[in-house]
């Protein structure tokens, strides 16, 4: 664990850096918000990011979240959205714990969620569909196949479901400008979308960019950078 005050300098650091990109895009820092992405984290660390200022966590696995959950529950305003891939059988439990899942990457899944949801009584969901950036070894809709049509249309009945953006991983690159195209593709596809008329509204979240590669993903219109390593140090 990285001590507390390396990684409230880590978030200084970072914070500063989301707000210089913004304004070199001419965009208003405040409209992008700053996840930390706190998988493989201790409770201590993340009560650390907590006491420096962030309010938006993120996690990878609903068991590993499940399991540190209670040394947390003094963090009442804290956010924790799942990042990683859902499987079938965690849907419930993970309906129950986390506030909003940016990795819906199947029909079948939003509908087992959207089928919690409804059971649980809870409001809406908040969800991202995640798309795959050409990675085989990543999980998403392919931008250009039926499924992701069929989503978007079966959201009409997925009423317990909030469907408010895109999320996506580009392959990992030599360097963060090789990672602009798949930033730009996201942007256009959400752009496109929203243009053939979603019938749930403006997709406006667009959950792009990690430690590595943020400041390009600022400049291609992300609304969310998923911070993890260069908030708490790498992992071990």
């Amino acid at each position: 664990m990285s001590e507390p005050s390396v990684i409230a300098g880590n978030i200084r650091r970072i914070t500063d850096a989301v707000a210089a990109a913004a304004r070199r895009s001419g965009r208003n820092p405040s409209d992008i918000a700053l996840m930390a992405v706190s998988k493989t984290q201790s409770a201590d660390s993340i009560i650390a990011a907590y006491a420096a200022g962030i309010r938006y966590f993120g996690e990878n696995r609903v068991q590993e979240f499940a399991a540190k959950r209670e040394q947390l529950s003094a963090l009442r305003d804290a956010r924790f959205a799942l990042i990683g891939q859902l499987q079938s059988n965690k849907v419930a439990k993970a309906a129950e714990m986390f506030s909003e899942i940016q990795s819906i990457d199947s029909l079948r899944i939003a509908e087992r969620l959207h089928s919690s949801i409804e059971k649980s009584g809870r409001a809406a969901l908040p969800v991202l569909i995640e798309i795959n950036c050409g990675d085989s070894a990543k999980a998403g809709f392919d931008p250009k196949a039926a499924e992701l049509q069929e989503l978007l249309q079966a959201s009409e009945r997925l009423t317990h479901l909030s469907i408010q953006g895109l999320m996506a991983i580009p392959p990992f690159g030599p360097s963060p400008e090789s990672a602009r195209p798949y930033f730009r593709l996201l942007r256009e596809l959400r752009d496109r979308l929203t243009k053939e008329g979603f019938a749930r509204g403006e997709l406006k979240t667009l959950s792009m960019g990690m430690s590595h590669d943020f400041e390009v993903a600022i400049e291609e219109g992300s609304t969310c950078v998923r911070i993890g390593t260069a908030i708490f140090g790498s992992r071990s």
